[in-house]
């Protein structure tokens, strides 16, 4: 158990950092930071020297990192945020997601619109991934009502699994150099396919250190089924689906008609077993074992 337990807590009024001892019976609360922006990620990096990580976006005052090296007393600005070469004709509205590397200052970001990047000097400076962002998809996503993000980076090793709303679930094997979409069985009602390769609005994905190569996964409208105009097709209750040994194919096993409340849940590790997932409105969850790697 860790002597203290720091929590950053981003808000439409800026990062707040939470500590408290081991025993977590109060915690002292610090900030805002970045007053007046709104924070969609935050990171707490563990390794080495613990850095805390926090996106802080704003339309007027443009695309920031702040990084903070004593645990959220003092927050700076790293020397440069993620932004697109001139000659792409994207501009970036909003950073999702930050994950640790490999490597000791490493950093991957998501950002809006949907696209990947990486840095090799803890924030400083920042490199596209074109294996994801120009994807020969990319350019046929649409926003959902949250902007087009890609909100979930989720590493294992040399998988990289990517959450964008509205592109779907897309995996790398090779450590980020190529990705390809990974949907099959999740369905999005609101298309004209309902089970397309891509295009399903998914809201966040989870995986739990108690269950090796398992994932949970919570998404917009994908799993239950009607008989209405059209024919059959997804609506979106909470169900179970699992990847079959096949990679990159799912074979449903069982769900639940539960209907999703307007709210987006947020899907997280839990310290409950893993075959309790923990989902904030505990409806439109699914989980699923990703396929094997292709070494296996």
């Amino acid at each position: 158990m860790p002597d203290r337990v720091v929590l950053c807590i981003g808000t439409k009024k800026g990062l707040f950092v939470a500590e408290s001892s081991k025993n977590r019976r109060g915690f002292d609360l610090r900030g805002p930071f970045g007053a007046g922006v709104a924070v969609n990620a935050a990171l707490v990096d563990p390794r080495g020297t613990p850095r805390l990580y926090a996106s802080s976006c704003n339309a007027f005052f443009g695309m920031k990192v702040l990084v903070s090296n004593d645990l959220g007393n003092e927050f700076k600005e790293t020397k440069s945020a993620p932004a697109f070469p001139k000659e792409d004709g994207r501009a970036l509205a909003n950073i999702w997601s930050l994950e640790v590397g490999d490597a000791k200052k490493e950093l991957w970001c998501g950002v809006e619109p949907a696209s990947l990047f990486r840095s090799t000097d803890g924030g400083d400076s920042w490199e596209m991934v074109s294996g994801i962002s120009n994807h020969e998809h990319a350019r046929k996503w649409h926003p959902g009502n949250g902007g087009l993000c890609m909100h979930t980076i989720l590493r294992d090793g040399n998988r990289i699994h990517l959450g964008i709303s509205t592109g779907g679930h897309y995996l790398s094997e090779d450590g980020g150099q190529t990705f390809k979409a990974a949907n099959n069985g999740v369905g999005a009602g609101f298309t004209p396919d309902p089970y397309p390769e891509f295009g399903q609005c998914v809201h966040k994905i989870a995986g739990h250190s108690d269950a090796p190569g398992r994932l949970y996964m919570q998404n917009h409208g994908g799993w239950g089924e009607w008989e209405g105009p059209g024919g059959r097709r997804p609506v979106g209750p909470r169900l179970q689906c699992r990847y079959s040994a096949i990679a990159g194919r799912t074979k449903m096993l069982y769900g639940w008609g539960e209907p999703m409340s307007q709210r987006t849940p947020c899907t997280g590790q839990d310290p409950r077993p893993p075959d309790l997932g923990n989902s904030s409105d505990r409806a439109g969850a699914s989980v699923f074992d990703p396929p094997p790697a292709a070494s296996r």
